[in-house]
């Protein structure tokens, strides 16, 4: 799949299998999935159709409760916190699997 983040990002948290851009760097419009924080959300909403294919899915990685808050007007798919990042690649395999298949 092809991941577009919006907020800085580790990308070698995110199986080799799987294409990573970073929009302010550069992005080919075609992301199937969108990577966002509290800060990008602005970035996100006025960008996400230029970034991302048609059909795509958000997630919003969030600190704390507030942070969920925030993003629940936004139309976000999907959250996880930010210390469990290191779980994102079977975030993304359900994303793959139930979205994409």
């Amino acid at each position: 799949m092809k991941i577009v983040t919006f907020n800085e990002f580790d990308e070698s948290l995110i199986d080799s299998k799987h294409t990573v851009e970073h929009y302010n760097s550069g992005s080919d419009g075609d992301a199937v999935v969108a990577i966002i924080d509290i800060n990008t959300i602005f970035d996100f909403e006025e960008n996400k159709s230029n970034a991302c294919e048609d059909k795509f899915v958000s997630i919003a990685v969030i600190d704390d409760d507030s942070d969920y808050e925030a993003f629940k007007n936004f139309g976000i798919d999907a959250w996880i916190k930010a210390d469990d990042l290191g779980e994102i690649n079977g975030l993304l395999n359900l994303i793959e699997k139930r979205s994409f298949s």
